[in-house]
């Protein structure tokens, strides 16, 4: 018997600053498209595959009261406790475009002991992207 229990991971919500201005930094620095910004200003999604990449205020009544405030880091030597992880075939250009675009360096690209390439860089809200080579190419289909 199948199961009506095996989910599709269908979002990564970032809770940020501003809404569209974010979606158009993660598009311009990243390479991804806008799919859409409500006209609220309190939703955005990025084409990004099959999970999609969206963005919300930090502060906004329907969560604040249902699962508690987003607690911003206090300094720049704290971090989000999340992590945005982009894989890209050539990480040296996918650094130079994100910070040409606005992204604050933290680390080069690196080769890593595992095999992967490996850059860091912070967005707007201070969020940290690693971009990084496939540890395993895609599977062509």
């Amino acid at each position: 018997m199948a199961s009506n229990l095996n989910p599709a991971f269908a979002y990564t919500v970032v809770y940020v600053k501003d809404v569209a201005k974010s979606a158009a930094f993660y598009s311009k620095a990243f390479g991804y498209a806008v799919r859409r910004i409500d006209e609220s200003h309190r939703w955005g999604e990025l084409e990004s595959g099959q999970t999609t990449i969206a963005f919300t205020p930090l502060h906004q009544h329907e969560t604040d009261d249902l699962t508690g405030k987003v607690q911003s880091p206090s300094s720049r030597h704290e971090r989000q406790p999340v992590e945005v992880c982009f894989a890209y075939p050539d990480v040296d250009a996918a650094y130079k475009r994100a910070v040409e675009n606005g992204a604050v360096a933290v680390s080069k690209p690196e080769e890593k002991e595992w095999g992967q390439k490996v850059g860091y860089v912070r967005d707007p809200d201070g969020i940290v992207v690693r971009m990084g080579s496939y540890v395993n190419e895609p599977k062509q289909g």
